[in-house]
């Protein structure tokens, strides 16, 4: 089939090189605009930018996709049979979804219908579940509301959305060169979504990361560490200090303490009181430093037993 991909961070990378691996023809790779860091000093493409320049592809990085003439117009010259969207990171035109014979299908990192949105792998981890996975659907206009083609599931564990999106990524391009074939002959039955079961993972902004500990129970506040590794982070202040957190573990302590309280600061972590349970925290990051084991941080910093964080 003459495809063209469309992605942009690090999930999207695997999937396009299984695609070229494949032998599959790929017209074109669309992927967001080089960023600028350092005012401008320094421009940095994107991870799928990077990967089909290695492959000798077309890259095409539209500001928007939407009313750019010349990029709407080299795809309806293309003519491919399918479009292949994997965190691309800017909505289709009802044009472009019905340009392909095969229609144009996402590789999104949920079970859906549960998920849907911008953030479906920390939204998993934030909730708890004991897994997550990866849904190939036929897109449609609505937010992640196509019909399912197929599915593959991950399981959770304790592992952090990086270590996650790595694995799904993998997932991703496995199940994808596998669905294909599958489209090409017609021999996959869609299954429409139950709305009903539906959920939506919004976008995360910075100031999630901060740990509550009077809203949060420990429990939670670990989710939390895992579900925002890498990005935002999360975060306390120590008086006018923020600290990163980039690890963290439950404790089976009984200790009945005020939310916020620092019980324990040693070796084996910095505990803290949330509105329920105890959070040791073992691997931190001070403001210009690099992240480190808490027992390496205690070593050049004083932490206060019993001082209460807000």
């Amino acid at each position: 089939m003459k495809t063209v991909y469309m992605g942009t961070p690090d999930f999207a990378v695997k999937p396009l090189k299984a695609l070229a691996e494949a032998g599959y023809d790929i017209g074109m790779v669309f992927t967001q605009p080089d960023r600028e860091k350092n005012r401008g000093k320094k421009i940095i493409p994107s991870p799928v930018k990077e990967a089909a320049s290695e492959l000798g592809l077309k890259v095409v990085q539209p500001v928007r996709l939407r009313g750019d003439e010349e990029s709407l117009s080299a795809l309806r010259e293309y003519a491919p049979d399918i479009i292949i969207v994997a965190a691309y990171g800017q909505i289709l035109p009802k044009e472009v979804l019905e340009l392909p014979k095969f229609g144009c299908i996402n590789i999104h990192g949920s079970l859906l219908p549960e998920f849907r949105g911008a953030s479906p792998v920390q939204h998993a981890i934030l909730s708890g579940k004991e897994k997550t996975g990866v849904t190939i659907m036929q897109m449609a206009e609505g937010l992640d509301t196509g019909d399912m083609l197929t599915k593959a599931e991950v399981s959770i564990e304790k592992k952090t959305t990086a270590e996650l999106m790595d694995e799904l990524s993998e997932v991703g391009a496995r199940l994808l060169t596998e669905t294909l074939p599958l489209i090409e002959k017609g021999e996959i039955t869609p299954e429409k979504q139950d709305d009903s079961l539906s959920s939506y993972a919004g976008m995360i902004r910075k100031e999630d990361g901060r740990l509550d500990f009077s809203g949060e129970t420990a429990e939670e506040a670990e989710q939390k560490v895992r579900a925002f590794n890498p990005w935002p982070g999360t975060y306390f202040n120590y008086g006018d200090v923020q600290l990163k957190v980039w690890a963290a573990e439950m404790t089976d302590s009984q200790l009945e303490a005020a939310p916020g309280m620092i019980t324990a600061a040693g070796p084996g972590g910095i505990e803290i009181a949330f509105r329920k349970g105890i959070l040791r925290i073992t691997e931190i990051q001070a403001p210009g430093k690099k992240k480190m084991p808490v027992d390496a941080f205690l070593r050049g910093n004083a932490i206060e037993i019993g001082r209460i964080l807000q």
